[in-house]
C-alpha cells in the first residue's frame, strides 16, 4: 500500500492498494465493508467530499479519476486523465475536484458530474498533489522545476516559481499565506502568497488538513 488512508465522518477507513482495489473498512472492527476494483491505484490517496463521495486517482494503464459512493462502493463516474495519476485529489469549496496527471496537466473536474471544467498544461509531469488556498488559488508542483499558482475558477496561471529540480513534493500552506514546497534540488522553499491559509472546503489538500490527519470533517 502506497496510498495513505482517508477517514470518513462516520469512522470508515478508505485506502488504496497495489492489488488495484480501493477498500472501505470499518474503523472500529477492521471488517471490510466493500472493495472497488480499478485498473490500478498506485500512489494516489483518496479524498472525501462533503456528501461522502470518495475520489481517488489510478495509475498506468488505467489512467482515471474515480468518484465512488462512500456507503455502497458503487462508481458514480470516472474521468479519463490521458496518463497515469500519482497525484492525490483536492476538493474546492464549491465541490470542484483538482488532480494532476503524468500527461503534464492539472485538471479541474465537477465533483457531481465528472465533467471537466478546465485543464492547465504544465511543462512537465504533475505528480505533486494540489493544495487550495483561502482565496481559491490552486498551488501545484511539476517536473519542469516549477511551482504553479493557478486561478481555481478559470485555470489561468497567476504566477510560477522556478526551482533547480523537479517539484514532486505536495505544497502546504501556512496560516499567514506562506506556501512551503520541496524540490529535487535538496531544498525546501517558503514562498509568500496572497492566500491566508487553507480553503474552507471538504478536502483542500492531501491529508485533508495541516496536520494531515486524513479525516473528513464531521457534518
Amino acid at each position: 500500500m502506497w496510498s495513505s488512508p482517508a477517514i470518513g465522518s462516520d469512522g470508515t477507513v478508505y485506502v488504496g492498494s497495489m492489488d488495484k482495489k480501493l477498500y472501505a473498512i470499518n474503523g472500529k472492527s477492521g471488517v471490510k465493508l466493500w472493495e472497488f476494483k480499478t485498473g490500478d491505484i498506485g500512489d494516489s490517496s483518496p479524498a472525501i467530499g462533503s456528501d461522502g463521495t470518495v475520489y481517488v486517482g489510478s495509475g498506468y494503464p488505467d489512467n482515471k479519476l474515480y468518484a465512488i459512493n462512500g456507503k455502497s462502493g458503487v462508481k458514480l463516474w470516472e474521468f479519463e486523465t490521458g496518463s497515469h495519476v500519482l497525484s492525490s485529489p483536492a476538493i474546492g469549496s464549491d465541490g470542484t475536484v483538482y488532480i494532476g496527471a503524468g500527461v503534464k496537466k492539472l485538471y479541474a473536474i465537477n465533483g457531481k458530474s465528472g465533467v471537466k471544467l478546465w485543464e492547465f498544461k504544465a511543462g512537465g509531469y504533475v505528480y505533486s498533489s494540489p493544495v487550495i488556498g483561502s482565496d481559491g488559488t490552486v498551488y501545484v508542483g511539476s517536473n519542469d522545476n516549477k511551482l504553479y499558482a493557478i486561478n481555481g475558477k478559470s485555470g489561468v496561471k497567476l504566477w510560477e516559481f522556478e526551482t533547480y529540480g523537479p517539484v514532486r513534493s505536495s505544497p502546504a500552506i501556512g496560516s499567514d499565506g506562506t506556501v512551503y514546497v520541496g524540490s529535487y534540488d535538496h531544498k525546501l522553499y517558503a514562498i509568500k502568497t496572497d492566500s491566508k491559509g487553507l480553503a474552507k472546503s471538504p478536502w483542500p489538500m492531501r491529508g485533508q488538513n495541516a496536520r494531515h490527519t486524513g479525516r473528513a470533517s464531521a457534518k
